[in-house]
């Protein structure tokens, strides 16, 4: 196992940083071996992996890849703790979160490395998927180069900051904010503003498992109302960020703040199906200045929900419509 890389060697292309916590061990073998099986030499890839104080250490089980990981076991901390202390030991050109029971896809990985090489882009964007089967192995589409303001401003975001492959010296002091949710949503719109250049490609380069007990899909009352709370605060933050901003990157972080605040306002009503609640949430929204929603057209979803919101019976229709939609999904 890797404690420290000589200074005789090339600096890795690419920084992997995978965490791990109360997972099958199983899981992160595939993790890892997918790593592992890319067209990437050892001196070119470096690989943290990142135990967050797991009941018991996988490492005894990990014996075929002592060579190429680093182990790091902490104290719980959450997922952003694991990604920040990850980033400090980070040496790697680009940067790739990897959860442990997610994997790479190889061969549309591979065309997301040869962006990298290539077109030495800031970011190379690409699309997950939780269905191996239907991946297309060739023939990928490629967007031509664009700023991250750019983009930002014309298209919606993944969420997860697994799905970017990104340039480290562009992050700055660009963290994840400790003991919340939603801490990708703050993350990533901030990553892509930092960004000269953006590929963004169709290649469905990410499997991600989709798990009934994960933290997305917990339906305890508690944790319901405090995902919506850190995705208020989320916004908020944002917000505020974006107000500092000159005038193309305070409109392109404005319609992700706008598309946000959409979605906060419709998980309130299909997650606690809650009219008072959600009077009293739209009420905080627009003594902060995020309600009404934008009058903008970005997406036809977003300008239908917009006109909805906007009034009390449009609101009623809401409550009662959504809830069945998202239950037969």
């Amino acid at each position: 196992m890797h404690t420290q890389q000589s200074d005789l060697q090339v600096q890795p292309l690419v920084t992997f940083i995978v965490t791990y916590y109360n997972l099958p061990v199983d899981m992160l073998r595939k993790c890892l071996e997918s790593i592992t099986a890319l067209s990437l030499s050892r001196s070119e890839h470096q690989i943290i992996v990142i135990d967050d104080g797991s009941d018991e250490s996988p490492l005894s089980q990990l014996e075929q890849f002592v060579d190429d990981i680093i182990y790091i076991r902490q104290h719980n901390g959450g997922l952003s703790t694991a990604r920040n202390r990850a980033l400090m030991m980070a040496e790697g050109q680009y940067i790739q979160f990897v959860d442990a029971d997610d994997y790479l896809l190889q061969t549309p990985y591979e065309h997301c490395l040869d962006l990298a090489r290539y077109q030495r882009s800031d970011v190379v964007m690409f699309d997950m998927t939780s269905d191996e089967e239907q991946v297309a192995v060739a023939d990928f589409n490629t967007a031509d180069l664009e700023s991250g303001t750019e983009y930002l401003a014309h298209n919606n975001l993944h969420a997860t900051a697994c799905g970017y492959l990104f340039r480290r010296n562009i992050l700055g002091t660009l963290r994840f904010t400790p003991g919340i949710y939603h801490e990708d949503e703050e993350f990533t719109p901030q990553l892509l503003l930092r960004a000269e250049t953006v590929s963004s490609t169709d290649a469905q380069a990410y499997y991600y498992r989709q798990r009934p007990h994960s933290i997305t899909n917990e339906k305890d009352k508690k944790r319901v109302l405090k995902r919506l709370e850190d995705c208020h605060q989320v916004i908020v933050k944002l917000n505020r960020i974006a107000d500092t901003m000159p005038t193309d990157e305070r409109n392109a972080l404005g319609r992700r703040v706008a598309q946000l605040t959409m979605d906060y306002i419709y998980n309130i009503i299909t997650q606690t199906r809650s009219r008072h609640l959600l009077d009293r949430k739209l009420e905080e929204l627009r003594r902060e200045g995020l309600f009404p929603l934008p009058d903008r057209e970005y997406t036809t979803k977003y300008k239908w929900f917009r006109r909805l919101t906007n009034s009390s019976i449009g609101l009623s229709l809401l409550m009662n419509m959504l809830p069945m939609i998202n239950n037969e999904k």
